[in-house]
């Protein structure tokens, strides 16, 4: 266990504040911003970060579920069949890759990185289609409703889906579930969709947890810094939420995303990239990044064209954003001309 006093413990700390201030700030999901930085950080291996960090979120997560579900903005009734589909495969996942790696702790880290890696980077993809998806809800003007028509075994997929992958790499709950739940309730207003998800993501995570736990134990030494940074942290970016521009701080997380994914994909010697965490290619990630920052409006303006409106202008990134955006008719006159 890592003493109170050591540099890790306050690197840790650390880390889970300014996490939890972006996770306050956008409500994007802790577990692909937090994972891989103690991974980087290089606090233990990478089974011992994702129980970590899987047991933390069911902590601030349940804190943010209980304030949601006193305002009544959770739909209970999806919810449930989301849980009734991540939470057997959220205790199944670590099993599974366990055995896949053939209780060998080494290929396991490798595996593991791998997973993470590649989850990382679907994180930073469903981003995008977040985006499109209300891009084309602005177009259709479709109106919100806090109680559509459910859908029980597409939404059970879901969760099933996203169960295995939580379970597996602690990414994936309020970024994968979310996207896919815009994509089956493109109408669910924005209140009903943040409550929905958070509370289908305590017994999700805890799940989840439960399963890591059993198989790798706790390090008590990376759980206690990263509560005691995270919990302030989510509660400070909450507070400071209405005076930041969101928009550019997730744009921000998406570079970060990719870098990280590709960076452990790297780590995890994946043929296209690398040879293992002694040949990384730390250039090559700062292309990456920089190719992002580059290629991403081009590509986001290019599908603007596509939907019949201008490359740059309104609806701005974050007017999409805004679930109480409504665009003027003059202005959908005119994206439809």
């Amino acid at each position: 266990m890592i003493e109170l006093v050591t540099g890790t413990f306050f690197a840790i700390l650390v880390a889970g504040f300014l996490v939890g201030i972006v996770v306050g700030l956008t409500g994007m999901g802790g577990g692909a911003l937090m994972t891989p930085a103690l991974i980087f950080l290089g606090v233990g291996e990478a089974a011992t970060v994702v129980t970590a960090d899987l047991t933390a979120a069911a902590v601030y997560k349940t804190g943010g579920a209980v304030v949601h579900h006193r305002e009544g903005t959770p739909n209970m009734q999806l919810a449930k069949w989301l849980i009734i589909g991540s939470v057997p495969t959220a205790l199944l996942g670590p099993y599974l890759v366990n055995w896949f790696a053939g209780g060998d702790s080494e290929e396991l880290d490798r595996v593991l990185k791998l997973c993470i890696g590649f989850a990382l980077l679907f994180a930073a993809l469903t981003y995008a289609l977040r985006l499109w998806i209300n891009l084309r809800r602005v177009r259709a003007g479709h109106h919100s409703t806090s109680d559509p028509r459910i859908r029980p075994i597409p939404t059970l997929l879901v969760g099933a889906l996203g169960g295995l992958l939580v379970g597996i790499t602690s990414v994936g709950s309020g970024s994968v579930i979310m996207i896919s739940l815009l994509m089956l309730y493109p109408g669910l207003s924005a209140a009903k969709l943040v409550g929905t998800d958070l509370v289908q993501a305590v017994p999700l995570v805890l799940a989840a947890a439960i399963s890591n736990i059993a198989l790798h134990g706790l390090d008590w030494g990376v759980l206690i810094p990263l509560l005691i940074g995270s919990v302030p942290g989510t509660i400070l970016g909450a507070r400071l939420a209405p005076r930041v521009p969101q928009s550019l701080i997730r744009r921000g997380i998406v570079v970060v995303l990719t870098m990280s994914g590709v960076a452990l994909l790297d780590k995890a010697g994946w043929a296209p990239l690398g040879a293992g965490e002694d040949e990384t290619s730390p250039m090559a990630i700062v292309g990456v990044g920089l190719a992002m920052i580059v290629l991403v409006p081009l590509v986001w303006g290019i599908i603007r064209r596509t939907q019949g409106l201008p490359m740059f202008g309104s609806p701005t990134v974050a007017e999409l954003e805004d679930p109480d955006y409504k665009p003027g008719i003059i202005g959908m006159k005119r994206g439809g001309s």
